[in-house]
């Protein structure tokens, strides 16, 4: 779960702020996406392959760089 503490002269928009931040760094969000639908673990196991192979090439770019 969640949460901020808010100090007592703090403005709402800053706590807002604050909590959205944390909220996107906690990786609720793409959760929510990834289960949204059923992933068949073939498709699964495509995916991830394809996301190492992009990890790859990206190394191999910057050591050349």
């Amino acid at each position: 779960m969640v949460g901020i503490i808010i100090g007592d002269h703090e403005p709402i928009d800053r706590a807002l702020r604050r909590f959205k931040k944390k909220y996107e760094r906690s990786g609720i969000l793409k959760e929510v996406k990834k289960r949204a639908f059923y992933t068949k673990p073939s498709v699964k196991k495509r995916m991830k392959l394809a996301k190492a192979i992009r990890r790859a090439q990206r190394a191999l770019m910057e050591e050349q760089f």
